[in-house]
């Protein structure tokens, strides 16, 4: 089933390699070309709750409220990092060098992503964020450039 998943994620890996986290607009773009209530998006919702129940996908506790797993490390010309989370409250602290593309899943309620809706959430390099999940609980994949990322309090 994993592999199945990065088939799915092939296209999509392809695509972000040609975006910059740091340009305005970049998840309006996203959500135009890979809208999340889309056919191949939800087939990609489907797969990732399938992968939750069989305990092959977020095996490892975050905390009281998230479960995460890593799908896949260095794909794509960006050597993407790709982790998967779900969650229902904040997460920890942290910071994105090279940026960030969320792909954010309603799993129950109506929740949203730091404020957003279920869709695309893209943070440029740099950026510092406590992602929250509040409303419900998100199925969330997270697509990291160079797989960096920097687990910190709030930089002064």
């Amino acid at each position: 089933m994993k592999q199945e998943l990065l088939e799915l994620l092939a296209p999509l890996v392809e695509f972000l390699d040609t975006l910059d986290p740091s340009e305005a607009g970049a998840a309006a773009t996203l959500d135009d070309r890979f809208p999340a209530t889309g056919a191949k998006m939800q087939a990609l919702a489907v797969l990732y709750s399938e992968g939750l129940k069989a305990g092959w996908l977020c095996d490892r506790d975050g905390g009281p409220g998230v479960r995460y797993s890593r799908v896949s490390k260095a794909i794509g010309a960006a050597e993407f990092s790709i982790d998967a989370v779900s969650m229902d409250r904040p997460g920890p602290g942290h910071t994105h060098p090279n940026g960030e593309f969320d792909l954010c899943f309603a799993a129950d309620g109506e929740p949203e992503f730091d404020g957003n809706p279920p869709g695309w959430t893209v943070y440029p390099a740099g950026s510092w964020h406590v992602p929250t999940v509040a409303g419900g609980s998100m199925n969330i994949l997270y697509f990291l450039p160079g797989g960096a990322i920097e687990f910190s309090p709030k930089p002064e």
